[in-house]
């Protein structure tokens, strides 16, 4: 597996929802920020070996955070909702 997949892909959201969101074969993906619907599909579809039928991106923004006097932001994430063909499962455990 070439390594600019697991570059593309950072974690699984791993909510709530997003389990609940899994039953209807649907998955949820923070990605890097820079990625585009192509390059998150490619990735999805190498590391995990399905065929993704749709995909969503959101920007999530950054919170404001303090830590004493001193304010600052979180750093800024992206999201991938991402729908499989009938079918297919990723195990995400």
């Amino acid at each position: 597996m070439n390594t600019k997949y697991l570059d593309v892909i950072k974690a699984p959201v791993v909510t709530e929802k997003a389990a609940y969101m899994g039953q209807e074969n649907i998955y949820q993906f923070f990605v890097d920020p820079k990625a585009n619907k192509t390059e998150i599909k490619l990735a999805i579809e190498k590391i995990f070996n399905v065929k993704v039928e749709d995909i969503r991106t959101v920007n999530v923004h950054p919170k404001k955070r303090r830590v004493g006097r001193y304010t600052g932001l979180t750093n800024r994430k992206k999201k991938a909702i991402v729908k499989l063909a009938p079918g297919q499962t990723i195990e995400l455990s």
